[in-house]
């Protein structure tokens, strides 16, 4: 690898996709904050910069295959594997969590309300945010890109980056209120199964919003 402390995470995260694991594992945000140099971020939180490039370096050296390098492959094919990976289980697994989560609050509110009513209404604010986010992504900016106008569509795709922040902080609110997806020890299935639904969602969502603010939309503003 040729990788240092002024390479910025989100060119880490797209030359070696699997560095993303450990982005996750240290709560690195590769995502929203893809801009900024893993050495400032790693000085900021307490991690040692050769501990987490090490780390990155065994990930990739354990993979049973070549990584995808979404930053060589051909726009479409971004594009495709972004609505296929993201935006359609996404379409699924926004309702199913939402049931799981009013359910929880229903059942288990008095345990700790003001917890449990708080991430049940960030949770729906998240979901409402997504839900026409997808779909401007959808009717208007990914035509465009398809169509090769991808550089004309940097105010949509500033718009987008913009929502993608809002979403980054829900789910930091969300994490928080969860206690960092701990289960607690008298939790019900259903509450265990919104822990580790939740948990996933974040993983996705930090991926997707990693694969076009800090791939798609900079190589799309350039063709």
């Amino acid at each position: 690898m040729t990788l240092d402390a002024t390479t910025t995470v989100g060119t880490v995260a797209a030359e070696h996709p699997l560095s993303t694991r450990v982005f996750e594992r240290h709560g690195i945000d590769f995502c929203c904050g893809g801009g900024r140099p893993l050495g400032e971020i790693c000085e900021e939180q307490g991690i040692a910069l050769e501990l987490v490039l090490a780390e990155i370096e065994a990930e990739i050296s354990k993979a049973p295959e070549a990584e995808v390098r979404w930053d060589e492959e051909p726009l479409g094919a971004l594009l495709d594997h972004i609505l296929s990976a993201y935006h359609e289980p996404l379409k699924e697994e926004l309702p199913r969590l939402e049931a799981m989560a009013r359910k929880v609050n229903r059942v288990h509110g008095e345990k700790d309300p003001e917890r449990l009513q708080g991430l049940l209404d960030t949770y729906l604010a998240l979901k409402a945010d997504l839900d026409p986010h997808l779909v401007k992504e959808e009717q208007i900016l990914f035509p465009m890109i398809r169509g090769g106008q991808g550089a004309m569509a940097a105010g949509p795709i500033e718009v987008m980056e913009h929502e993608h922040e809002t979403v980054g902080a829900m789910l930091r609110r969300i994490r928080e209120l969860a206690d960092d997806y701990v289960v607690p020890e008298a939790a019900c299935n259903t509450w265990r199964a919104l822990w580790v639904g939740l948990a996933d969602l974040e993983r996705a969502l930090h991926e997707h919003i990693h694969l076009e603010n800090n791939v798609l939309h900079p190589r799309a503003l350039r063709a």
